[in-house]
Order: structure tokens, then C-alpha cells, then sequence
């Protein structure tokens, strides 16, 4: 049988995600499970809307705890030490020149459950990401994304310490 994946995540990720298994397991389970008996003492379940609702949080709350809990199950946390200070690597905060654009980047190349775009949280899995691991200060890349291909230099790189 094939090795699972591993879930790459930094101390940070590891921290946030182990927050939220223990908040939807200790109060989010309480909450929607308070709101099922709410609804269930209004009678008819048939046709109660709050009822539904509160049902549907609940499923939704016991589908994050499992992938919150397969996630660590298989979990590689990237630690500074274990970072190549001169590559870029899951942990980095990088920053990159974008050639069509004629602009300066900066985010952070993370696992894949901890990416948020908005956050300059970037994937280690995405396009962007595959292209710049391993890469050093001075090197480009050709990252092509759907039809077209976009190259970058690599202008910085710090490791989070």
C-alpha cells in the first residue's frame, strides 16, 4: 500500500489547526447540539426550519473535526530549524519580481491546509509554490498557469524565526 501524503504544516498551522479541532470539539458540539433541543421542544420537526438548520451546522461541524483529525494524523511540521535559509521552502516568507507586471510580491509559502491568499498565505502545492521550492535568491521561474506563463525572479528570502 502507497504512503499517505504528508500534511505539511508549520508550528504555527499545526497550533491554529489543533485550536479549532479542540473549540468544534469542546464548544461548537455543545452549541449546535443546544440548538437541536431548541428546536426539537418547538414540536413538529417536519417543517422546522431551525431545526434543519441546526442539523446541517451540526453535520458541518463533524466534517471539519474529521478533516481536521485526518489532517494530523499524517502531519510533517516544518520547523526554522529545519529550514534551508538560502532555498525557499515551506516556512519561507519570500519575496518575488513578477515580469509582467513590473512588480515586487511578498507572501509566505506554506502547507496546503493553511493557505489564504488573502493572508499572503501561499501553497506549497500550488503552481506558484511547486515552481519557487528549492529555488534560491537570483533564480527565475516560469510558472505557467492555464494559458498562460508567468516568470518571476527570486529577489528575497527569510526564514520565520
Amino acid at each position: 500500500m502507497a504512503e499517505a501524503k504528508k500534511n505539511i504544516l508549520t508550528y504555527e498551522g499545526l497550533q491554529k489547526l489543533e485550536a479549532e479541532l479542540e473549540d468544534l470539539k469542546v464548544n461548537k458540539r455543545k452549541e449546535v447540539a443546544a440548538k437541536i433541543k431548541e428546536a426539537r421542544e418547538q414540536g413538529d420537526l417536519s417543517e422546522n426550519a431551525e431545526y434543519d438548520a441546526a442539523k446541517d451546522e451540526q453535520r458541518d461541524i463533524e466534517t471539519r473535526i474529521e478533516e481536521i483529525e485526518k489532517i494530523l494524523k499524517n502531519v510533517e511540521v516544518v520547523g526554522a530549524d529545519d529550514i534551508d535559509d538560502k532555498k525557499i521552502n515551506v516556512g519561507c516568507h519570500i519575496k518575488i519580481y513578477d515580469f509582467e507586471y513590473d512588480e515586487e510580491l511578498e507572501f509566505s509559502i506554506v502547507g496546503s491546509t493553511q493557505t489564504n491568499s488573502l493572508k499572503g498565505l501561499i501553497s506549497n502545492e500550488s503552481p506558484l509554490g511547486r515552481a519557487l521550492i528549492g529555488k534560491e535568491v537570483g533564480e527565475e521561474v516560469e510558472v505557467e498557469m492555464g494559458d498562460t506563463v508567468s516568470k518571476y525572479k527570486v529577489l528575497e528570502i527569510k526564514t520565520e524565526r
